[in-house]
């Protein structure tokens, strides 16, 4: 079994660290606050004090951050990952950020003599706890074959290869957009549903069992219905960023994303109405406020 090393222990990275650990490996890790991984730490997992560390440690490191900056701050610098890959090391960086940002950072790599991939995941907290979630992989194919059998322990759900570093954070991003946009429709059609007439509960199910029930949908679509998780699984402000990561892509690429622009102009109206810590899904309850509906979440929320 192989030493890995994990930076970024949050809500989606310490799960990808623990099917690590479930299926074998030894995984030395990093996070920017310790007193989270505590319990990774009882499961077996070694906490180091810097991203350059848990590099030095491995014979592969993954990361899973927030955004641009939080990668380039784990990544760069004396401290960073990139300082301690060694010759011939795999750096796999899992995060939904700028597929420029990469590349940089792939420089840098490039010049330790090591190989980057970018591999963000495609699922939930849920979905890969349950083992259904899928990777996509931008990077040289010989990288890939060489940390394939750990992304496959993360990503059972099945591993492509979309092309040079860089493609698989946008491949990500273009996913990802789809997510808000469902939910936006989503939203509408249970809403033109229950104010015609038919009971929310009903137009769910109803929902739930045709065509529009994408794997999105049928894990959010009970969120409608007061089931809307304590933590956030996604909430509105990361929904947000990675909205904003697409146009900026649509506009440099000269493809127009209008749904992707009203979507992200309804969850701006969430944040401000003090929503922005509930999973992008409460774009229902701005949809049902204007629609004199109900709200899906709890009121003493």
């Amino acid at each position: 079994m192989a030493r890995l090393g994990f930076v970024g222990l949050g809500a989606m990275g310490s799960r990808l660290a623990r099917r690590l650990m479930a299926a074998g490996h030894q995984v030395v890790g990093y996070n920017r606050t310790p007193e989270k991984a505590r319990d990774l730490v009882a499961a077996g997992l070694r906490l180091e004090k810097s991203p350059r560390a848990v590099a030095e440690a491995s014979e592969a490191v993954f990361s899973m951050v927030t955004d641009n900056a939080a990668l380039r701050a784990v990544a760069l610098g004396s401290e960073g990952i990139v300082a301690g890959l060694t010759s011939g090391g795999v750096f796999v960086e899992m995060s939904t950020v700028s597929p420029a940002v990469v590349r940089e950072i792939g420089e840098a790599v490039a010049a330790r003599g090591a190989a980057m991939l970018d591999a963000p995941v495609s699922g939930s907290t849920i979905t890969v706890e349950q083992g259904q979630a899928s990777i996509q992989v931008g990077g040289d194919a010989r990288a890939l074959e060489r940390v394939r059998p750990y992304l496959t322990a993360m990503g059972p759900g099945g591993i492509t290869l979309v092309g040079p570093l860089g493609l698989a954070k946008t491949m990500k991003i273009a996913t990802n957009l789809g997510l808000a946009v469902q939910m936006l429709a989503f939203s509408e059609a249970v809403l033109l549903a229950e104010k015609s007439g038919i009971a929310r509960e009903t137009a769910v199910d109803a929902l739930l069992k045709s065509v529009v029930a994408s794997p999105m949908v049928k894990y959010r679509g009970p969120f409608v219905l007061g089931q809307m998780p304590t933590d956030a699984w996604f909430n509105v402000a990361m929904i947000q960023k990675d909205l904003q990561l697409a146009l900026d892509q649509g506009r440099a690429v000269g493809v127009p994303l209008p749904t992707t622009a009203l979507t992200q102009e309804w969850l701006t109206m969430a944040r401000g109405l003090g929503l922005g810590s509930y999973d992008f899904a409460i774009v229902f309850d701005v949809l049902a406020s204007l629609s004199g509906a109900s709200p899906s979440r709890k009121p003493n929320r």
